[in-house]
């Protein structure tokens, strides 16, 4: 337990034994990875995935994810980030590609000394698309970082929109962005950081 009574956890490597009785039982917590989270492109993993990548990207993939953060990833220099994630192709049969489009609403925030907010806000300062853009269902891999394009933009411009402010589509997304590989990433961050801090 840390002093303000969470649980303090420690990153794990997934040869941690499940135990019964004291002794290890046949699983370890890699298998509970393998079995929870190896379909990546579903949304909801995706969207985990999404976060790694950017995380990766910016260099501090070395800590752990925070489920109930009031945003995704956190720079070194204290910048806050929200990754949003979309794809053209999904689990399931598809006659078509999904039309591309990201959530971008306020939400109410979660604090675990006073539980949820009252006030819906966007607490990030930049706002990371992550779009798994290859649309080939056959030799979509989520591992390839080559298969997915960026777009950045600071969370004063998502506020400023006249339009939707609770989605934005791609059309929209790329007239406020240009899109980024997965090399070019870490510097649009710090391109954008340095226009809100200018």
């Amino acid at each position: 337990m840390t002093s303000d009574g969470r649980i303090q956890t420690a990153r794990r490597t997934g040869a941690e034994d499940f135990r019964l009785n004291g002794v290890p039982f046949a699983a370890k917590q890699l298998d509970f990875w393998q079995w929870s989270a190896s379909d990546m492109v579903a949304n909801t993993m995706r969207g985990v995935l999404a976060e790694y990548i950017v995380a990766l990207a910016l260099g501090i993939a070395d800590g752990m994810r925070e489920e109930w953060a009031a945003w995704d990833l956190t720079m070194a220099d204290a910048t806050r980030i929200e990754v949003k994630s979309a794809a053209y192709v999904q689990s399931w049969q598809q006659a078509k590609p999904s039309v591309i489009s990201f959530s971008v609403a306020k939400s109410r925030q979660w604090s675990e000394t006073s539980g949820l907010g009252n006030e819906s806000s966007r607490p990030a300062q930049i706002y990371v698309f992550a779009l798994l853009a290859h649309m080939d269902q056959a030799t979509l891999d989520p591992l390839d970082l080559d298969q997915w394009v960026f777009y950045v933009l600071p969370t004063s411009v998502l506020d400023a929109r006249q339009r939707s402010q609770h989605s934005i589509t791609l059309p929209s997304l790329a007239k406020l962005a240009e899109p980024r590989r997965f090399e070019q990433l870490a510097d649009a961050v710090r391109e954008c950081r340095a226009g809100i801090v200018s």
